[in-house]
């Protein structure tokens, strides 16, 4: 068995396989919802359609079913063989396939596109309240079965419609961030459901310490815009030793009382403008205040007011353990349920570095030790959404008891970076911070790729291209597929 692992980089964050609204930011949520606009031009279709699904794949007594919304788009399907090209949504609300390369692909190869919502999210959640006890069904694994026997289901309904029987058309399967590690590990638990996989910035590597991910904004930012930033950190905890409230205040975040929330907050709203390609918005205007002795902390709460908050649409009650204790099923209810999937499989704890970091690596002044370095207590700041109870106070955590990360089982199971799935293209962008928890290197029989100018990037389209013609060949000589 020839083992093809296909890993791409490119710089800054192009989306070269598919760009959607499912869910392209681990946190926050809400970042993938305000960078898609509700315009219905931007989606082929938002006709929703209803599939029932079961609830616990792994229980022979559990025979209870929930309704799993998925969408179609056939304008492009070459009936009767057409590929089906299955886009799977991540963390957030699907709310439809939108109009992007994918339509693109589909149309050059005369394929179907369908769209499952992942459970819980959006409007396929089993249950009308996220208790703890109710989230014990929310696992990659079950959702990997969903997307099993959906694409089982479909199958069998494509081949009523067209009047036949047990014909399988070629399947292959997208996805961006923790959708692309979903993607990954679809084709890798299931090879015979799927002739290939596309997995864009995918997560495939559960880590609990992510200082790689400071590390890499910090490189990403060159030396002007980070020195720009720490000297911003500095400031931001300086105010809070002396008056938190006007400090929170004035970035726009009154509403975190927890410290440790509200420098989370600061951090991730910087990250953003790396992880989608815009540093220059973040960056610019940091360097020259720097550089002209003006105030680097109203230039930086402008940035987080005008864009994370303004343009992006980001809430600052993302970062808020009160707001992520509701267990009352609402459409903001997403921030909970991936905290929820952090802090049982993947952790992706985003925690400051020893050394040189960017984000602060203080929590609360409350939380500090001296007898402890200051990444551990970032750490403690972060697991305590997860643990049963908070260090140095009587106040219970967002989830309960007996919460906690196993990041070596999911590296176990799935292989982590070393997945041993076959026929599976992995794309990068060297400036992602995320990067560092997907593959970046390819099999011995195939070729890692770096592009850096728009013509690199329609190379690798057009790579991709050939791979999905490879796949779909291989498909349709073999049967089902190749493994």
């Amino acid at each position: 068995m020839k083992i093809q692992l296909l890993v791409v980089s490119f710089l800054f964050f192009f989306f070269i396989i598919i760009s959607h609204d499912c869910a392209e930011s681990r946190m926050p949520h809400l970042l993938a919802n305000g960078l898609a606009s509700a315009n219905s031009k931007n989606y082929l279709t938002q006709k929703a359609i209803w599939f029932n699904q079961t609830l616990d794949h792994f229980s022979p007594i559990n025979h209870i079913r929930f309704q799993q919304r998925y969408y179609e788009f056939l304008d492009y399907f070459r009936a009767p063989d057409g590929p089906i090209f299955l886009q799977i949504c991540g963390e957030a609300s699907c709310n439809g396939i939108t109009n992007d390369y994918l339509g693109v692909l589909a149309k050059k190869f005369g394929a179907a596109i369908v769209t499952l919502e992942h459970r819980y999210y959006g409007k396929s959640s089993p249950f009308n309240t996220l208790s703890t006890e109710n989230l014990k069904y929310l696992s990659s694994k079950q959702a990997l079965f969903d997307l099993a026997a959906f694409r089982e289901f479909y199958q069998e309904s494509l081949n009523k419609k067209l009047n036949r029987s047990k014909n399988d058309n070629p399947w292959i399967v997208f996805g961006v961030s923790f959708a692309g590690a979903l993607s990954a590990w679809f084709r890798l638990k299931f090879p015979h459901l799927t002739c290939g996989s596309l997995a864009s910035s995918a997560v495939v590597q559960a880590v609990y310490n992510f200082t790689d991910f400071d590390k890499q904004i910090g490189e990403s930012a060159g030396p002007d815009c980070k020195s720009s930033l720490q000297e911003t950190t500095k400031l931001v905890e300086e105010k809070l030793a002396s008056d938190k409230t006007a400090v929170k205040t004035f970035f726009g975040a009154a509403q975190l009382k927890n410290d440790g929330d509200f420098l989370y907050f600061l951090a991730d709203a910087a990250v953003t403008a790396f992880q989608y390609g815009n540093p220059d918005i973040l960056c610019t205007p940091m360097v020259e205040a720097k550089k002209n002795g003006k105030n680097l902390l109203e230039t930086y709460a402008s940035y987080v007011k005008d864009y994370y908050l303004g343009t992006l649409g980001v809430g600052v009650q993302t970062y808020d353990q009160q707001y992520l204790k509701r267990t009352a099923l609402s459409e903001n209810s997403g921030d909970r349920l991936w905290w929820f999937q952090v802090c049982t499989e993947v952790a992706y704890f985003q925690v400051a570095p020893l050394n040189d970091s960017i984000r602060s690596s203080k929590v609360n002044t409350r939380h500090v030790n001296s007898l402890e370095s200051s990444r551990s207590q970032l750490i403690r700041h972060t697991v305590q959404y997860c643990l049963s109870w908070m260090r140095h106070t009587s106040e219970k955590n967002v989830f309960g008891e007996g919460i906690y990360p196993d990041v070596d089982a999911t590296n176990i199971y799935y292989g982590g970076t070393k997945l041993a799935g076959s026929k599976i293209v992995f794309t990068n962008g060297s400036q992602d911070p995320w990067r560092h928890a997907s593959k970046q290197t390819s099999s011995p029989d195939s070729d890692a790729t770096n592009c850096s100018s728009p013509d690199a990037v329609q190379k690798v389209r057009q790579q991709v291209i050939e791979r999905i013609d490879l796949w779909l060949s291989e498909c349709q000589d073999g049967g089902r597929s190749y493994i």
